[in-house]
Protein backbone atom coordinates (compact mmCIF):
# COMPACT_ATOMS: atom_id res chain seq x y z
CA UNK A 1 0.00 0.00 0.00
CA UNK A 2 1.02 3.22 -0.66
CA UNK A 3 0.61 6.20 1.47
CA UNK A 4 -0.55 9.70 0.06
CA UNK A 5 2.08 12.63 0.60
CA UNK A 6 -0.79 14.33 3.15
CA UNK A 7 -0.24 11.53 5.26
CA UNK A 8 3.20 11.25 4.63
CA UNK A 9 3.55 14.68 5.74
CA UNK A 10 1.73 14.00 8.91
CA UNK A 11 4.26 11.43 9.52
CA UNK A 12 7.21 13.44 9.10
CA UNK A 13 6.17 16.09 10.85
CA UNK A 14 5.33 14.32 13.81
CA UNK A 15 8.74 12.98 14.25
CA UNK A 16 10.18 15.81 13.56
CA UNK A 17 8.31 17.50 16.83
CA UNK A 18 9.06 14.71 18.57
CA UNK A 19 12.75 15.08 18.15
CA UNK A 20 12.61 19.38 18.32
CA UNK A 21 10.89 18.53 22.27
CA UNK A 22 13.83 16.45 22.93
CA UNK A 23 16.62 18.74 22.28
CA UNK A 24 14.58 21.55 24.04
CA UNK A 25 14.14 20.21 27.36
CA UNK A 26 18.46 18.78 27.45
CA UNK A 27 19.46 21.26 29.35
CA UNK A 28 17.49 20.74 31.61
CA UNK A 29 17.34 17.28 31.72
CA UNK A 30 21.21 17.32 31.39
CA UNK A 31 21.88 19.24 34.97
CA UNK A 32 22.41 16.11 36.99
CA UNK A 33 21.68 12.32 37.39
CA UNK A 34 18.09 12.71 38.96
CA UNK A 35 17.22 15.48 36.93
CA UNK A 36 18.04 12.98 33.89
CA UNK A 37 16.49 9.60 34.84
CA UNK A 38 13.98 11.31 37.12
CA UNK A 39 13.12 14.36 36.05
CA UNK A 40 14.26 16.24 39.06
CA UNK A 41 11.08 14.58 41.17
CA UNK A 42 9.17 17.58 39.89
CA UNK A 43 6.97 16.60 37.56
CA UNK A 44 3.60 16.14 38.55
CA UNK A 45 1.57 12.73 38.88
CA UNK A 46 -1.32 13.27 36.32
CA UNK A 47 2.00 13.87 33.54
CA UNK A 48 3.25 10.93 34.17
CA UNK A 49 -0.01 9.02 34.69
CA UNK A 50 -0.28 9.60 31.41
CA UNK A 51 3.15 8.84 30.24
CA UNK A 52 3.05 5.29 31.76
CA UNK A 53 0.09 4.92 30.24
CA UNK A 54 1.19 5.98 27.07
CA UNK A 55 4.40 3.69 27.20
CA UNK A 56 1.93 0.37 27.78
CA UNK A 57 0.14 1.77 24.66
CA UNK A 58 2.31 -0.07 22.06
CA UNK A 59 2.03 -0.73 18.42
CA UNK A 60 3.27 -4.39 18.85
CA UNK A 61 0.83 -4.88 21.58
CA UNK A 62 -1.70 -3.55 19.92
CA UNK A 63 -1.38 -5.85 17.17
CA UNK A 64 -1.04 -9.02 19.45
CA UNK A 65 -4.49 -7.70 21.04
CA UNK A 66 -6.01 -7.79 17.98
CA UNK A 67 -5.20 -10.88 16.80
CA UNK A 68 -6.36 -12.28 19.83
CA UNK A 69 -9.78 -10.71 19.93
CA UNK A 70 -10.30 -11.47 16.24
CA UNK A 71 -9.69 -15.69 17.29
CA UNK A 72 -11.34 -15.80 21.21
CA UNK A 73 -13.84 -13.10 20.78
CA UNK A 74 -15.05 -11.98 24.41
CA UNK A 75 -13.19 -14.28 25.84
CA UNK A 76 -10.15 -12.90 24.43
CA UNK A 77 -10.28 -10.23 27.08
CA UNK A 78 -8.91 -12.08 29.57
CA UNK A 79 -5.86 -13.61 27.75
CA UNK A 80 -3.97 -10.04 28.10
CA UNK A 81 -4.28 -11.44 31.98
CA UNK A 82 -0.48 -13.28 30.90
CA UNK A 83 0.56 -9.66 31.66
CA UNK A 84 0.33 -8.37 35.39
CA UNK A 85 -2.62 -6.85 34.31
CA UNK A 86 -3.38 -6.58 38.57
CA UNK A 87 -0.38 -4.58 38.88
CA UNK A 88 -2.05 -1.31 38.55
CA UNK A 89 -4.15 -2.00 41.47
CA UNK A 90 -1.93 -3.43 43.63
CA UNK A 91 0.72 -0.46 43.02
CA UNK A 92 -1.90 2.21 43.79
CA UNK A 93 -2.74 0.34 46.87
CA UNK A 94 -0.13 0.01 48.67
CA UNK A 95 3.16 -1.02 46.37
CA UNK A 96 3.90 2.17 44.71
CA UNK A 97 3.93 3.97 48.55
CA UNK A 98 6.48 1.78 49.79
CA UNK A 99 8.44 2.47 46.77
CA UNK A 100 8.76 5.68 46.73
CA UNK A 101 9.66 5.86 50.25
CA UNK A 102 12.79 4.79 49.53
CA UNK A 103 13.77 7.76 47.46
CA UNK A 104 16.17 5.98 45.42
CA UNK A 105 16.97 6.43 41.63
CA UNK A 106 16.07 2.95 40.50
CA UNK A 107 15.27 -0.80 42.23
CA UNK A 108 18.62 -1.56 42.85
CA UNK A 109 19.54 1.38 44.61
CA UNK A 110 15.96 0.46 46.22
CA UNK A 111 17.49 -2.50 47.33
CA UNK A 112 20.33 -1.06 49.53
CA UNK A 113 17.55 0.22 51.73
CA UNK A 114 16.03 -3.33 52.25
CA UNK A 115 19.51 -5.51 52.34
CA UNK A 116 22.32 -2.82 53.32
CA UNK A 117 25.60 -2.39 52.50
CA UNK A 118 26.91 -5.88 52.75
CA UNK A 119 28.74 -8.81 50.50
CA UNK A 120 24.86 -10.24 49.83
CA UNK A 121 23.44 -6.82 49.68
CA UNK A 122 26.27 -5.80 46.82
CA UNK A 123 25.03 -9.66 45.08
CA UNK A 124 21.58 -8.06 45.19
CA UNK A 125 22.23 -5.18 43.69
CA UNK A 126 24.29 -6.82 40.45
CA UNK A 127 21.73 -9.27 39.77
CA UNK A 128 18.94 -6.73 39.68
CA UNK A 129 20.90 -4.67 37.13
CA UNK A 130 21.35 -8.04 35.21
CA UNK A 131 17.81 -8.76 35.05
CA UNK A 132 16.92 -5.40 34.22
CA UNK A 133 19.08 -5.58 31.50
CA UNK A 134 17.83 -9.41 30.45
CA UNK A 135 14.67 -7.61 30.66
CA UNK A 136 15.05 -4.50 28.68
CA UNK A 137 16.63 -6.16 25.99
CA UNK A 138 13.72 -8.60 25.63
CA UNK A 139 11.73 -5.69 25.30
CA UNK A 140 13.65 -3.83 22.54
CA UNK A 141 13.20 -7.27 20.60
CA UNK A 142 9.62 -7.38 21.14
CA UNK A 143 9.22 -3.34 19.50
CA UNK A 144 11.75 -4.23 16.80
CA UNK A 145 9.43 -7.04 15.31
CA UNK A 146 6.24 -5.46 15.57
CA UNK A 147 7.47 -1.62 14.25
CA UNK A 148 9.53 -3.63 11.51
CA UNK A 149 6.15 -5.47 10.85
CA UNK A 150 3.96 -2.47 11.11
CA UNK A 151 6.32 -0.12 8.89
CA UNK A 152 6.65 -2.43 6.45
CA UNK A 153 3.49 -2.57 5.64
CA UNK A 154 2.46 1.42 5.01
CA UNK A 155 5.51 3.08 4.56
CA UNK A 156 6.41 4.00 0.80
CA UNK A 157 10.10 3.03 0.30
CA UNK A 158 11.35 -0.44 -0.74
CA UNK A 159 12.73 -1.45 2.09
CA UNK A 160 12.84 -4.78 4.43
CA UNK A 161 10.87 -4.63 8.03
CA UNK A 162 14.28 -5.23 9.95
CA UNK A 163 15.67 -1.95 7.81
CA UNK A 164 12.43 0.00 8.71
CA UNK A 165 13.01 -0.91 12.55
CA UNK A 166 16.26 0.02 12.81
CA UNK A 167 15.86 3.47 10.63
CA UNK A 168 12.38 3.99 13.38
CA UNK A 169 14.79 3.13 16.68
CA UNK A 170 17.24 5.32 15.51
CA UNK A 171 15.15 8.11 15.29
CA UNK A 172 13.61 7.88 18.85
CA UNK A 173 17.14 6.63 20.30
CA UNK A 174 17.90 10.21 19.32
CA UNK A 175 15.68 12.45 21.20
CA UNK A 176 15.84 9.65 24.38
CA UNK A 177 19.29 10.06 25.02
CA UNK A 178 19.48 13.65 24.16
CA UNK A 179 16.46 14.44 26.77
CA UNK A 180 15.91 12.16 29.46
CA UNK A 181 12.76 11.88 31.29
CA UNK A 182 11.97 15.31 30.79
CA UNK A 183 11.98 14.61 26.64
CA UNK A 184 10.61 11.08 27.38
CA UNK A 185 7.31 12.71 29.55
CA UNK A 186 6.44 15.39 27.44
CA UNK A 187 6.39 13.56 23.94
CA UNK A 188 4.83 10.91 25.94
CA UNK A 189 2.15 13.89 26.82
CA UNK A 190 1.74 14.50 22.82
CA UNK A 191 1.54 10.68 21.74
CA UNK A 192 -0.98 10.03 23.77
CA UNK A 193 -3.47 12.94 22.73
CA UNK A 194 -2.48 11.63 19.02
CA UNK A 195 -3.75 7.77 20.03
CA UNK A 196 -6.94 8.89 21.82
CA UNK A 197 -7.82 11.06 18.59
CA UNK A 198 -6.96 8.12 16.41
CA UNK A 199 -8.77 5.51 18.32
CA UNK A 200 -12.03 7.14 18.74
CA UNK A 201 -11.90 7.58 14.90
CA UNK A 202 -11.07 3.83 13.99
CA UNK A 203 -14.23 2.69 16.53
CA UNK A 204 -16.39 5.13 14.71
CA UNK A 205 -15.16 4.18 11.32
CA UNK A 206 -16.25 0.23 12.61
CA UNK A 207 -19.36 1.72 13.99
CA UNK A 208 -20.27 3.19 10.42
CA UNK A 209 -18.54 0.68 8.26
CA UNK A 210 -19.81 -2.90 9.84
CA UNK A 211 -23.48 -3.54 10.19
CA UNK A 212 -24.52 -6.01 12.97
CA UNK A 213 -25.87 -8.62 10.17
CA UNK A 214 -22.36 -8.67 8.63
CA UNK A 215 -20.74 -8.96 11.37
CA UNK A 216 -22.75 -11.97 12.68
CA UNK A 217 -22.40 -13.85 9.19
CA UNK A 218 -18.75 -14.60 9.82
CA UNK A 219 -18.59 -15.06 13.60
CA UNK A 220 -18.68 -18.74 15.34
CA UNK A 221 -21.08 -19.64 18.04
CA UNK A 222 -19.65 -18.25 21.00
CA UNK A 223 -17.27 -15.08 19.84
CA UNK A 224 -19.71 -13.01 21.61
CA UNK A 225 -19.78 -14.73 24.52
CA UNK A 226 -17.72 -13.57 27.68
CA UNK A 227 -18.77 -16.20 29.97
CA UNK A 228 -16.56 -20.00 29.38
CA UNK A 229 -16.83 -23.39 30.99
CA UNK A 230 -13.87 -26.05 31.73
CA UNK A 231 -12.93 -25.85 27.59
CA UNK A 232 -13.06 -23.08 25.23
CA UNK A 233 -15.69 -24.50 23.32
CA UNK A 234 -14.95 -22.20 20.18
CA UNK A 235 -15.58 -23.61 16.77
CA UNK A 236 -14.29 -21.64 13.60
CA UNK A 237 -15.07 -25.05 11.11
CA UNK A 238 -16.60 -24.11 7.81
CA UNK A 239 -15.83 -19.99 8.73
CA UNK A 240 -11.72 -20.22 8.95
CA UNK A 241 -10.57 -23.80 9.36
CA UNK A 242 -7.33 -22.61 10.22
CA UNK A 243 -8.37 -20.67 13.17
CA UNK A 244 -8.93 -23.99 15.06
CA UNK A 245 -5.35 -24.84 14.36
CA UNK A 246 -3.70 -21.89 15.84
CA UNK A 247 -6.14 -22.41 18.84
CA UNK A 248 -5.04 -26.15 19.29
CA UNK A 249 -1.23 -24.40 18.87
CA UNK A 250 -1.98 -21.31 21.71
CA UNK A 251 -2.74 -24.51 24.23
CA UNK A 252 -6.06 -22.35 25.41
CA UNK A 253 -8.70 -24.76 24.69
CA UNK A 254 -8.83 -26.11 28.74
CA UNK A 255 -9.69 -22.60 29.54
CA UNK A 256 -10.93 -22.66 32.96
CA UNK A 257 -7.08 -24.16 33.79
CA UNK A 258 -5.67 -21.44 31.87
CA UNK A 259 -7.71 -18.77 33.32
CA UNK A 260 -6.79 -19.91 36.51
CA UNK A 261 -3.04 -19.85 35.93
CA UNK A 262 -3.09 -16.75 35.12
CA UNK A 263 -5.17 -15.16 37.81
CA UNK A 264 -2.45 -17.45 40.04
CA UNK A 265 0.20 -15.73 37.90
CA UNK A 266 -1.25 -12.15 37.70
CA UNK A 267 -1.68 -12.29 41.81
CA UNK A 268 2.06 -13.53 42.51
CA UNK A 269 3.73 -11.00 40.12
CA UNK A 270 1.41 -8.69 41.44
CA UNK A 271 2.68 -8.63 44.47
CA UNK A 272 6.41 -9.18 43.83
CA UNK A 273 5.99 -5.48 42.91
CA UNK A 274 6.92 -3.73 39.55
CA UNK A 275 9.88 -5.14 37.16
CA UNK A 276 12.69 -3.05 37.14
CA UNK A 277 11.61 -1.06 34.12
CA UNK A 278 9.96 2.35 32.53
CA UNK A 279 6.78 1.35 35.40
CA UNK A 280 9.26 1.18 38.33
CA UNK A 281 10.76 4.34 36.85
CA UNK A 282 7.47 6.40 36.83
CA UNK A 283 7.19 5.41 40.37
CA UNK A 284 10.44 6.78 41.77
CA UNK A 285 9.98 9.87 39.86
CA UNK A 286 6.78 11.09 41.35
CA UNK A 287 7.13 14.20 43.92
CA UNK A 288 5.46 12.19 46.79
CA UNK A 289 4.69 8.54 48.24
CA UNK A 290 0.64 9.92 47.52
CA UNK A 291 1.58 10.89 44.14
CA UNK A 292 3.20 7.75 43.15
CA UNK A 293 -0.36 6.19 44.43
CA UNK A 294 -2.52 8.80 42.48
CA UNK A 295 -0.58 8.40 39.42
CA UNK A 296 -0.76 4.45 39.53
CA UNK A 297 -4.60 4.76 39.74
CA UNK A 298 -4.95 7.07 36.78
CA UNK A 299 -2.42 4.55 34.50
CA UNK A 300 -5.95 2.32 34.23
CA UNK A 301 -8.14 4.75 33.87
CA UNK A 302 -6.62 6.32 31.13
CA UNK A 303 -5.11 3.81 29.43
CA UNK A 304 -7.72 1.21 28.48
CA UNK A 305 -10.72 2.53 27.03
CA UNK A 306 -8.97 4.00 23.88
CA UNK A 307 -6.93 0.92 23.43
CA UNK A 308 -9.98 -0.99 23.56
CA UNK A 309 -11.75 1.54 21.33
CA UNK A 310 -8.85 0.94 18.31
CA UNK A 311 -8.40 -3.18 19.09
CA UNK A 312 -12.27 -3.88 18.81
CA UNK A 313 -12.55 -1.16 15.76
CA UNK A 314 -9.86 -3.16 13.82
CA UNK A 315 -11.23 -6.69 14.77
CA UNK A 316 -14.29 -5.86 13.46
CA UNK A 317 -13.19 -4.19 10.07
CA UNK A 318 -11.25 -7.20 9.87
CA UNK A 319 -13.68 -10.03 10.46
CA UNK A 320 -16.11 -7.84 7.81
CA UNK A 321 -13.94 -7.65 5.16
CA UNK A 322 -10.33 -9.61 5.56
CA UNK A 323 -11.71 -12.82 5.20
CA UNK A 324 -10.88 -13.81 1.91
CA UNK A 325 -7.10 -12.95 1.79
CA UNK A 326 -7.13 -15.00 5.60
CA UNK A 327 -8.71 -17.88 3.35
CA UNK A 328 -6.30 -17.47 1.42
CA UNK A 329 -3.62 -17.68 3.36
CA UNK A 330 -3.67 -21.26 3.99
CA UNK A 331 -2.21 -23.06 7.28
CA UNK A 332 0.37 -20.29 7.16
CA UNK A 333 -2.33 -17.58 8.23
CA UNK A 334 -0.66 -14.31 9.96
CA UNK A 335 -2.58 -12.41 11.88
CA UNK A 336 -0.12 -9.95 12.67
CA UNK A 337 -1.52 -8.18 9.83
CA UNK A 338 -4.68 -7.68 10.31
CA UNK A 339 -4.23 -4.19 11.89
CA UNK A 340 -1.97 -3.30 8.71
CA UNK A 341 -5.11 -4.68 6.66
CA UNK A 342 -7.71 -2.64 8.58
CA UNK A 343 -5.98 0.88 8.21
CA UNK A 344 -4.66 0.85 5.17
CA UNK A 345 -9.08 -0.37 3.85
CA UNK A 346 -10.82 1.95 5.93
CA UNK A 347 -9.20 4.90 6.86
CA UNK A 348 -9.28 8.29 4.95
CA UNK A 349 -6.48 10.19 3.83
CA UNK A 350 -5.49 12.80 6.22
CA UNK A 351 -7.32 11.04 9.26
CA UNK A 352 -4.98 7.88 8.30
CA UNK A 353 -1.60 10.06 8.36
CA UNK A 354 -2.75 10.96 12.12
CA UNK A 355 -3.64 7.25 13.09
CA UNK A 356 -0.29 5.97 11.65
CA UNK A 357 1.19 8.96 13.56
CA UNK A 358 -0.08 8.07 16.51
CA UNK A 359 0.64 4.37 15.77
CA UNK A 360 4.18 5.07 15.70
CA UNK A 361 3.88 7.40 18.68
CA UNK A 362 2.72 4.09 20.36
CA UNK A 363 5.72 2.66 19.86
CA UNK A 364 8.05 5.46 20.37
CA UNK A 365 6.62 5.67 23.76
CA UNK A 366 7.15 2.54 24.36
CA UNK A 367 10.64 2.11 23.12
CA UNK A 368 11.88 5.35 24.84
CA UNK A 369 10.49 4.34 28.34
CA UNK A 370 12.45 1.47 28.10
CA UNK A 371 15.23 3.10 26.66
CA UNK A 372 15.26 5.60 29.48
CA UNK A 373 14.80 2.91 32.38
CA UNK A 374 18.43 0.62 31.11
CA UNK A 375 21.00 3.37 31.52
CA UNK A 376 19.98 4.22 34.98
CA UNK A 377 20.86 1.02 36.01
CA UNK A 378 23.94 0.45 34.15
CA UNK A 379 25.39 3.98 35.26
CA UNK A 380 24.16 5.00 38.87
CA UNK A 381 23.64 1.50 39.80
CA UNK A 382 27.38 -0.32 38.36
CA UNK A 383 29.26 3.28 36.98
CA UNK A 384 28.84 5.33 39.65
CA UNK A 385 29.25 2.71 42.54
CA UNK A 386 31.50 0.41 41.49
CA UNK A 387 33.82 2.50 39.08
CA UNK A 388 33.69 5.95 39.43
CA UNK A 389 31.62 6.80 42.41
CA UNK A 390 33.74 10.93 42.21
CA UNK A 391 32.77 11.63 39.00
CA UNK A 392 31.10 14.97 38.52
CA UNK A 393 27.42 15.29 36.33
CA UNK A 394 28.57 15.37 33.00
CA UNK A 395 30.50 12.52 33.13
CA UNK A 396 27.77 10.50 34.19
CA UNK A 397 25.73 12.20 31.41
CA UNK A 398 27.98 11.08 29.00
CA UNK A 399 28.25 7.49 30.17
CA UNK A 400 24.08 7.62 30.19
CA UNK A 401 24.31 8.46 26.69
CA UNK A 402 26.81 5.60 25.59
CA UNK A 403 25.05 3.70 28.15
CA UNK A 404 21.43 4.10 26.06
CA UNK A 405 23.26 3.62 22.15
CA UNK A 406 25.04 0.18 23.57
CA UNK A 407 21.46 -1.62 25.06
CA UNK A 408 19.27 -0.08 21.62
CA UNK A 409 22.80 -1.88 19.57
CA UNK A 410 22.13 -5.14 21.48
CA UNK A 411 18.39 -5.21 21.62
CA UNK A 412 18.17 -4.48 17.65
CA UNK A 413 20.72 -7.37 17.58
CA UNK A 414 18.34 -9.69 19.57
CA UNK A 415 15.51 -8.60 17.73
CA UNK A 416 16.76 -9.71 13.98
CA UNK A 417 16.51 -13.45 15.77
CA UNK A 418 13.01 -12.82 17.12
CA UNK A 419 10.68 -15.54 14.86
CA UNK A 420 6.90 -13.54 16.07
CA UNK A 421 5.52 -11.01 17.99
CA UNK A 422 4.02 -13.86 19.80
CA UNK A 423 6.59 -15.87 20.54
CA UNK A 424 8.77 -13.33 22.14
CA UNK A 425 5.36 -11.56 24.12
CA UNK A 426 5.07 -15.53 25.42
CA UNK A 427 8.59 -15.50 26.89
CA UNK A 428 8.31 -12.05 28.75
CA UNK A 429 5.80 -12.43 30.17
CA UNK A 430 5.71 -16.17 31.21
CA UNK A 431 9.17 -17.36 31.48
CA UNK A 432 11.25 -14.44 32.74
CA UNK A 433 8.67 -12.52 35.45
CA UNK A 434 8.51 -16.37 36.26
CA UNK A 435 12.32 -16.18 37.48
CA UNK A 436 11.57 -12.57 38.81
CA UNK A 437 8.69 -13.31 40.81
CA UNK A 438 9.84 -15.45 44.04
CA UNK A 439 12.58 -13.24 45.04
CA UNK A 440 10.66 -9.94 44.79
CA UNK A 441 7.89 -11.62 46.67
CA UNK A 442 9.47 -12.51 49.73
CA UNK A 443 11.57 -8.78 50.04
CA UNK A 444 8.94 -7.22 50.77
CA UNK A 445 7.08 -9.26 53.45
CA UNK A 446 9.20 -11.14 55.21
CA UNK A 447 11.94 -9.95 57.45
CA UNK A 448 14.40 -13.18 57.59
CA UNK A 449 14.95 -12.82 53.66
CA UNK A 450 18.52 -11.72 53.30
CA UNK A 451 20.69 -10.41 50.57
CA UNK A 452 22.10 -13.68 49.47
CA UNK A 453 18.76 -15.40 49.53
CA UNK A 454 17.44 -12.57 46.65
CA UNK A 455 20.94 -12.99 44.79
CA UNK A 456 20.12 -16.85 44.52
CA UNK A 457 16.83 -16.73 43.92
CA UNK A 458 17.10 -14.50 40.88
CA UNK A 459 20.37 -16.33 39.35
CA UNK A 460 17.97 -19.88 39.69
CA UNK A 461 15.03 -17.79 38.42
CA UNK A 462 16.72 -16.20 35.40
CA UNK A 463 18.72 -19.19 34.93
CA UNK A 464 14.78 -21.32 34.92
CA UNK A 465 13.29 -18.64 32.73
CA UNK A 466 15.85 -19.45 30.28
CA UNK A 467 16.07 -23.41 30.34
CA UNK A 468 13.05 -24.39 31.32
CA UNK A 469 11.42 -23.14 27.75
CA UNK A 470 14.17 -25.57 25.99
CA UNK A 471 13.90 -28.63 28.31
CA UNK A 472 9.87 -28.70 29.15
CA UNK A 473 8.64 -27.25 26.65
CA UNK A 474 5.09 -26.90 27.49
CA UNK A 475 2.08 -25.33 25.25
CA UNK A 476 1.29 -22.63 26.45
CA UNK A 477 4.45 -21.32 28.01
CA UNK A 478 2.13 -19.85 30.92
CA UNK A 479 2.19 -23.54 32.84
CA UNK A 480 5.98 -22.81 32.73
CA UNK A 481 5.51 -20.51 35.57
CA UNK A 482 4.90 -22.71 38.81
CA UNK A 483 8.06 -24.85 37.61
CA UNK A 484 10.54 -21.55 37.38
CA UNK A 485 8.88 -20.47 40.59
CA UNK A 486 9.49 -23.26 42.27
CA UNK A 487 13.13 -23.53 41.33
CA UNK A 488 13.21 -19.60 42.07
CA UNK A 489 11.93 -20.38 45.71
CA UNK A 490 14.85 -22.98 46.14
CA UNK A 491 17.48 -20.89 45.58
CA UNK A 492 15.66 -18.25 47.82
CA UNK A 493 15.08 -20.27 50.74
CA UNK A 494 18.78 -22.17 50.66
CA UNK A 495 20.55 -19.05 49.99
CA UNK A 496 18.57 -17.03 52.88
CA UNK A 497 19.07 -20.18 55.79
CA UNK A 498 22.51 -21.02 54.30
CA UNK A 499 23.55 -17.19 55.50
CA UNK A 500 23.08 -14.99 58.85
CA UNK A 501 19.87 -12.60 58.58
CA UNK A 502 20.83 -9.35 57.48
CA UNK A 503 21.80 -6.35 60.15
CA UNK A 504 18.89 -5.83 62.25
CA UNK A 505 19.84 -1.91 62.39
CA UNK A 506 19.44 -1.68 58.59
CA UNK A 507 15.78 -4.01 58.69
CA UNK A 508 14.26 -1.53 61.50
CA UNK A 509 15.28 1.63 59.70
CA UNK A 510 13.50 -0.17 56.55
CA UNK A 511 10.66 -0.98 58.08
CA UNK A 512 10.23 2.55 59.51
CA UNK A 513 10.57 4.14 56.29
CA UNK A 514 8.72 1.56 54.04
CA UNK A 515 6.10 0.25 56.79
CA UNK A 516 5.54 -2.80 55.17
CA UNK A 517 3.31 -5.37 56.41
CA UNK A 518 3.61 -9.40 56.25
CA UNK A 519 6.09 -11.58 58.54
CA UNK A 520 7.83 -8.87 60.43
CA UNK A 521 6.79 -9.25 64.18
CA UNK A 522 10.39 -9.69 65.18
CA UNK A 523 11.47 -6.22 63.60
CA UNK A 524 8.37 -4.96 64.61
CA UNK A 525 8.78 -5.65 68.28
CA UNK A 526 12.27 -3.84 68.61
CA UNK A 527 10.87 -1.01 66.52
CA UNK A 528 7.86 -0.08 68.85
CA UNK A 529 10.01 -0.84 71.90
CA UNK A 530 12.41 1.57 70.93
CA UNK A 531 9.67 4.38 69.51
CA UNK A 532 6.33 4.09 70.88
CA UNK A 533 4.78 6.28 68.79
CA UNK A 534 5.67 4.45 66.14
CA UNK A 535 2.30 2.37 65.96
CA UNK A 536 0.28 5.49 65.58
CA UNK A 537 2.34 6.54 62.11
CA UNK A 538 1.73 3.23 60.56
CA UNK A 539 -2.40 3.56 61.43
CA UNK A 540 -1.64 7.00 59.58
CA UNK A 541 0.16 5.21 56.93
CA UNK A 542 -2.33 2.83 55.71
CA UNK A 543 -5.21 5.66 55.98
CA UNK A 544 -3.09 7.01 53.20
CA UNK A 545 -2.99 4.27 50.95
CA UNK A 546 -6.36 2.75 51.22
CA UNK A 547 -7.75 6.20 49.84
CA UNK A 548 -4.50 7.19 47.95
CA UNK A 549 -6.59 9.50 45.91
Amino acid sequence: MQLHWIDISIIIAYIATTLIIGFWVSKRATKDLKSYFLGGNTLPWYYLGVSDASGMFDVTGTMWLVYVTFVYGLKGVFIPWLWPVFNQVFLMVFLSTWLRRSNAMTGAEWLKTRFGTGKGATLSHIIIVVFAMVSVIGFLAYDFKGIGKFAKTFLPWDLSANTYAVILMGITTIYVIKGGMFSVVLTELAQFAVMVIASIAVGIIAINQVSPEMLNSVLPAGWKNIFFGWKLDLDWSGILDSVNAKIAADGYSLFAIFWGMMVFKGVMVSVAGPAPNYDMQRILSTRSPKEAAKMNGFVSIVLFFPRYMLVAGLTVLALAYFMPQLRGMGENIDFELILPYALGNFVPIGLLGILMAGLLSAFMSTFAATVNAAPAYLVNDIYKRFINPNADSKTYIRMSYICSFAVVVVGISFGFFVESINSVTQWIVNALWGGYTAANVLKWYWWRFNGYGYFWGMVTGIAASLITPLVAPISPTIYQFPIILVVSLAGCFIGTFATKPDDLEVLKKFYKTVRPWGFWKPVHVLVITEDRNFKILRIKAAADFVCPV
